[in-house]
């Protein structure tokens, strides 16, 4: 497997967020009759709700059954998912709008790559690999449908259901509501306060709050700078999503002052979990979901394995992102008084595109190894080393990232966000 990671072991939250009363990380939100707004918002506890993104994005294929049952390990309060529909209606589990980056779809339906996921029928979809993009170890793996995740995932963490460009799926909204209306496990799921649904279409998670009043929703985008806005949001939804990034501290306030709780995504490295938490957030949903359980629980979040880090990621390199000798690159670092082979290491960002250094790179005590996107000499001297992937394309977001470093063994031994 592609990064196994020490699952967390304890829970540290409860959680009941149907009607009444919510109560999140030691949060008691009093709900009045008719509304999802809070009338009192007090904080007795830190610990936050954890969040699986996409199942568990950083170490397995995202919205897969294989990171259904890793996520699961792992032991986060919630995992999300994203729910699209085929042309034929069948609600399907993929993110982006169209299949070119998770699936083999330029192979299978050569000149399709670039076409919405809603102009494709189920059992055309079942035809595409959607894991051997992520790893060989993964290849075969199918899109499931939002029942095949209930199957694998019940019982298990609370599931996030999100509400995918509704706009490229007309009738998403009622199909995902008679499918939670259909089967049991959903309403079980949904009466013990594990099941939720989020969307950054405004309108279509408030039609969603509109037909299934009892599952809780979260309206997800940058937080409205209207306190009236906010409180409009509040009348019938339990939380706002925000980018961490761009996350305004004052803005919490004002969030929590409005009755409704906050969450921050994708929040993957310690330091931005650390970050977050103190600002007082009630909802991390992270690519590593494990790394934050051990975080809360006070263990070492990823372990130091030959004490090698990211110490550095320069995405807006001077001139061309990637150009011969130079360019976009990051910074391996050994902090140990002992030299450390890193030969098979690998690199992955958030969409996992990776990085990998080749064979016999060795990085002296207290040295660096940058390690850059496009092509060059490699360079294996001590004082200078340098190893180039010529990846064909840029890969460092200059806008902020975060990176994860593995061991040739798989071991995830670092999170690096700049």
């Amino acid at each position: 497997m592609k990064a196994g990671h020490p699952t967390g072991t304890s829970w540290h939250r409860s959680i009941a967020m149907g009607t009444g009363a919510v109560v999140v990380a030691g949060m008691t939100v009093a709900l009045s009759a008719g509304t999802a707004g809070a009338d009192q918002l007090t904080d007795t506890a830190s610990d936050p709700i954890n969040i699986g993104h996409r199942a568990s994005a950083g170490l397995a294929p995202e919205n897969s059954l294989a990171g259904v049952e890793l996520v699961k390990e792992q032991n986060p309060d919630f995992f999300e998912i994203d729910v699209q529909l085929s042309s034929d209606g069948v609600p399907v589990i993929m993110h982006d709008t169209t299949l070119a980056r998770t699936t083999n779809v330029e192979d299978v339906f050569p000149g399709r790559e670039g076409d919405l996921i809603s102009s494709f029928t189920y059992d055309e979809l079942q035809q595409l690999d959607s894991g051997s993009w992520y790893s060989e170890e993964f290849a075969g793996e199918k899109i499931p449908t939002l029942n095949e995740i209930l199957d694998h995932g019940y019982p298990g963490p609370g599931i996030v259901i999100e509400l995918k460009s509704p706009a490229d799926s007309p009738g998403l909204v009622d199909v995902v509501v008679d499918e939670l209306n259909a089967d049991p496990r959903w309403n079980e799921l949904a009466d013990d306060g594990r099941l939720t649904a989020i969307s950054f279409d405004i309108e279509a998670i408030h039609d969603f709050y509109e037909q299934r009043p009892d599952i809780p929703v979260m309206g997800l985008g940058a937080v409205p700078q209207s306190d009236a806005e906010l409180a409009e949001v509040a009348e019938w939804a339990t939380a706002w999503g925000t980018n961490y990034r761009t996350l305004n501290p004052a803005d919490v306030d004002r969030v929590h002052d409005a009755g409704l709780l906050l969450n921050v995504y994708t929040v993957n490295s310690p330091e931005h979990m650390s970050d977050v938490i103190d600002l007082g957030v009630d909802f991390v949903t992270t690519d590593f979901p494990g790394v934050l359980e051990d975080l809360l629980a006070g263990a070492d979040p990823v372990p130091d394995a030959n004490g090698i880090v990211i110490s550095d990621a320069v995405g807006n390199a001077p001139g061309d992102d990637v150009q011969p000798e130079n360019g976009e690159y990051l910074v391996l670092t050994n902090t140990t008084d002992r030299p450390v082979n890193v030969g098979g290491y690998y690199i992955n960002d958030a969409v996992i595109n990776t990085l990998a250094v080749g064979r016999g790179y060795l990085i002296p005590a207290g040295g660096d190894l940058r390690v850059y996107t496009g092509p060059g000499t490699n360079v294996r001297k001590p004082s200078e080393g340098r190893y180039y992937n010529d990846y064909g394309r840029a890969v460092l977001n200059n806008g902020g990232d975060s990176l994860a470093l593995f061991t040739p063994d798989d071991t995830l031994v670092d999170i690096y966000a700049y």
